[in-house]
């Protein structure tokens, strides 16, 4: 001890040694429960995070934009004009490109009759297009406006197609109660009526024509049991005569 009765302390670290055993133990289990707890929040903030970085490279960035826009089944159109139509942006994300908007810009097009937009990873849009056939063509005042099987107007030429017969129609259109007439006799044709037939005329829906090859006329009448009448008028195309009536199938003349 000191003068003055004032002790002198000095502080030492124990030796591990100090700690018994059984302490140490405790100690570690208790990191062990803390870590075991703490890991599904680790585990679950790391997916998350994860995620979300993906999120925002395919939803918030033009790491995975749209590249292409693959054009297929086009053949009166051209892929710029279905492009143009798509109107989908360069670079946009691929997975935010809104495709039903896209489609229904496409089929506003005359030309397309059904179209199927599908995204193709990492970057390319794919639009498929299924454009109308034309069945006849309707004299206009410059050229001829070509009809689908649904009397759908959808395109101009300046010349009649070959092979495509005419449909004399005042005006053409899906509504159009003369137009559905004409599609009806003709789709009722037999494959050597279709192959002499020059025009149909529909003035009215009970005053249907067809004007054959050399100035054969067919009087149909109304639409009506179109493929009686049809099967009647080709058996008729043998016999002499400029005009066959089968507007009455079970009563026919030839003049």
């Amino acid at each position: 001890m000191a003068g003055g009765g004032t002790r002198n302390w000095r502080l030492v670290r124990a030796g591990t040694d100090a700690v018994p055993p059984s302490a140490r133990r405790f100690m570690a289990r208790a990191r062990q429960r803390r870590l075991r707890a703490a890991l599904p929040w680790l585990v679950g903030a790391g997916v998350l995070l994860v995620v979300g970085g993906l999120a925002w490279v395919v939803y918030g960035t033009s790491v995975l934009g749209v590249r292409q826009v693959e054009v297929v089944g086009t053949e009166l159109l051209t892929p710029d004009q279905v492009r143009q139509a798509a109107a989908i942006p360069p670079d946009r994300p691929l997975a935010r490109v809104d495709l039903g908007a896209a489609g229904a810009r496409v089929r506003g097009l005359p030309a397309v009759d059904q179209v199927v937009i599908t995204r193709s990873w990492p970057s390319t849009v794919v639009v498929e297009v299924v454009e109308r056939v034309a069945v006849a063509a309707v004299p206009a005042k410059q050229g001829f406006i070509l009809i689908d099987d649904q009397g759908v107007p959808f395109r101009a030429v300046a010349k009649q197609p070959r092979g495509l017969p005419l449909a004399r129609l005042t005006a053409p259109g899906p509504l159009d109660t003369n137009t559905a007439s004409a599609l009806t006799v003709l789709g009722s044709l037999s494959d050597e009526l279709r192959s002499q037939l020059v025009a149909v005329t529909v003035p009215s829906p009970v005053q249907i024509r067809l004007e054959l090859r050399k100035g054969r006329v067919v009087i149909w009448g109304d639409d009506t049991k179109s493929g009686e009448k049809s099967k009647v008028a080709t058996e008729l195309l043998g016999q002499k005569g400029d005009e066959i009536d089968v507007s009455a199938p079970t009563v026919v003349t030839i003049r």
